[in-house]
């Protein structure tokens, strides 16, 4: 593999690529999710990759999240299985990652420690570079 590839589901599509060959991040950031997809295709066509995404079907806990959390919830769920079907159908290995088994929610500061990334990161960017961060 040449690039592990990190998804953070939600309408801020979380997007991280990790060279697995040199050790480092190419690129943190976020998009959406057709462009994320876009550039999945893109990377699947010349380099050997593999994509993990967060996988919010497989959140067992929900905590005192009101309606709309909720909702918001049903949404990523959605899309975490829009991710599933399309890697599928290109023929990109992946593995679909319960949010249990990442380690979420650091902040920036906490994250650029950890990481070194230097740049500019918001919560969906980081999520998914931690899917991908020394894999």
């Amino acid at each position: 593999m040449h690039y592990i590839i990190g998804i953070d589901t939600g309408v801020n599509t979380g997007f991280a690529i990790w060279n697995k060959q040199e050790k480092k991040f190419e690129a943190i950031g976020t998009m959406m999710i057709h462009q994320a997809m876009k550039e999945v295709e893109r990377l699947h066509e010349k380099n050997t990759i593999f994509v993990r995404v967060e996988d919010s079907r497989q959140r067992k806990w929900f905590g005192k999240a009101g309606r709309e959390q909720l909702q918001g919830a049903g949404s990523i769920k959605r899309d975490a299985k829009i991710w599933e079907d399309f890697l599928m159908d290109i023929g990109v290995n992946h593995e679909m990652v319960s949010p249990a088994k990442n380690r979420t929610k650091l902040k920036a500061d906490t994250f650029k420690t950890y990481t070194g990334w230097e740049n500019p990161t918001n919560e969906h960017s980081r999520d998914a570079a931690m899917l991908v961060f020394n894999y």
